[in-house]
């Protein structure tokens, strides 16, 4: 084994770029263009790190099929942090199976842990925690058990788990210092800040205040009435009416939720629901027909009565009505918050991810740009989108050695 390319590994490994860079920045062959890749792709440089991962699996003999593997690995990394959510998930799975079948499990792990993250961006909840079931993440070197850690918290905290995600958060900080590795540990310190920030307001009787994440756990298993506006629903414990795909609906009964034990006159409900300024009789009827459809979804967990000036929502078996909204509620607030995690975007990642149409999330995306809320760079496909600049650690690319050739 070249002795050049084993200490360009350790370097990488110990997340030192420059080091290793300095030992092979100006070979060729197969391995150093590997090493050289992961090297430009911890430093920012992802399209000259993509490039030069393409040319070493090209390099390699179809009988290295291993570091061929590793190069596809790294490859699927640097599609995950450029947010190019269209990058054949099929080869990322083969690369993986490659890598356990030849005993590789670090990165088997590591390939593993970027399925995982690429299901949580895109909202496959079930996927992503069906794909790692029964893994055991004891044998793995402290980078790689971070990493685990970290998409383990990523499901739990999605599942509105707050206590696995905070065990596991911890068992990924102890891995993360043992690594050594500065920017890990600057990630998992990140990740952590999402338990200690408001993940929503809690609207009741007409006061508001913001609930963090296992506020938010606890008032929703309270037996509360609660008229979700994070997830159009409403629920009861365990039972869960969705409106996601009923706008009009949820409109309907977040005002009413928001009024409780009061009602709320016709002409708001109007206002709310169908946007008009002025109500007409065709309003008044269109609204006692959404009224009785609302009424026939939450026949299980409430009813609406009307009142002399309008209507009012009566829970059957909750002892209060709450709304549980955004933090920050605006137009295109689902964009902002798929930005704001300081990654570069493309429209068709954000479509991917949000389940929207391509032209929708540009037409967002430029009425954002026009508001100075988000910016962009590059052009025609190359162009990507994200918020603007704000001091704090940027996300730094780790492929856990052994590195390729090594």
């Amino acid at each position: 084994m070249d002795s050049l390319i084993t200490a360009a590994a350790h370097a990488l490994a110990a997340g030192d770029p420059l080091g290793a860079l300095k030992r092979v920045a100006l070979r060729d062959d197969a391995p150093a263009l590997a090493l050289r890749g992961i090297a430009m792709a911890q430093l920012g440089d992802l399209v000259r790190a993509k490039a030069l991962l393409k040319r070493a699996a090209h390099a390699f003999s179809p009988r290295e099929a291993v570091a061929r593997a590793r190069c596809i690995v790294a490859e699927a990394e640097i599609a995950l942090v450029s947010r190019d959510l269209a990058w054949p998930a099929k080869a990322l799975d083969a690369a993986r199976a490659t890598l356990e079948k030849h005993g590789d499990r670090v990165n088997a792990a590591h390939a593993r842990n970027l399925e995982v993250r690429r299901l949580l961006l895109i909202g496959h909840l079930d996927e992503a925690e069906r794909r790692l079931d029964g893994f055991d993440p004891s044998p793995l070197p402290p980078a790689s058990r971070a990493a685990h850690e970290l998409a383990v918290a990523g499901i739990a905290i999605r599942r509105l788990r707050t206590g696995p995600a905070r065990a596991a958060l911890g068992l990924a900080a102890r891995a993360a210092r043992a690594s050594g590795i500065p920017a890990l540990m600057a990630e998992v310190e990140s990740a952590s800040l999402v338990l200690d920030t408001p993940a929503a307001r809690l609207v009741v009787r007409g006061e508001e205040r913001p609930l963090l994440l296992d506020e938010v756990e606890a008032l929703l298993a309270s037996g509360a009435l609660v008229v979700d506006a994070c997830r159009n629903v409403v629920r009861v414990a365990d039972t869960v009416v969705s409106l996601a795909t009923r706008p009009v609906l949820f409109a309907l009964a977040r005002a009413l939720a928001e009024a409780w034990p009061g009602d709320v006159a016709r002409s708001t409900l109007i206002a709310r629901a169908f946007r008009g300024k002025d109500a007409d009789e065709s309003h008044r009827a269109r609204l006692r027909v959404e009224v009785g459809r609302l009424r026939a979804e939450l026949r299980t967990l409430a009813d609406v009565s009307a009142t002399k000036r309008g209507f009012a929502l009566a829970p059957r078996r909750a002892g209060e009505v709450v709304v549980l909204a955004p933090p920050v509620e605006e137009e295109h607030a689902a964009v902002l918050a798929f930005l704001a995690d300081g990654e570069s975007w493309s429209s068709s990642a954000l479509a991917i991810a949000l389940g929207a149409s391509s032209r929708t999330v540009q037409r967002a995306l430029e009425q954002l740009a026009q508001a100075g809320k988000v910016q962009s760079f590059g052009r025609g496909r190359a162009r990507r989108w994200m918020t603007p600049p704000l001091t704090g650690f940027p996300t730094i690319l780790l492929l856990p050695g052994p590195l390729p050739g090594y």
